[in-house]
């Protein structure tokens, strides 16, 4: 008897969210952090980054360095290598 009380209520609850759109994976975001404009600095010595005029979030990843997980899509990441080369430039 129970189940035939539930059902409407769940009957309902399908109904609402029917109509809603699923959100895009994070993955499918456009990166906003302008890393087009930074990826000729991709096997250049890290020394250049002193001249060049960088967003106020970009984040500088050296070698064995720790990093927060949480996805910013403004946010410039810079990879050094243990050479002191650039070696990736992405959005994150």
């Amino acid at each position: 008897m129970k189940f035939y009380m539930i059902l409407p209520v769940v009957a309902a609850l399908t109904a609402c969210q029917a109509g809603k759109q699923p959100l895009p994976a994070p993955d499918t975001f456009a990166p906003s952090c302008g890393q087009d404009r930074f990826r000729g600095l991709v096997g250049q010595d890290a020394a250049i980054l002193r001249e060049v005029d960088l967003p106020s979030a970009t984040r500088v990843v050296k070698p064995d360095m720790a990093l927060t997980q949480d996805y910013r899509p403004g946010r410039l990441n810079i990879s050094i290598d243990a050479d002191g080369i650039i070696d990736r430039v992405w959005c994150a």
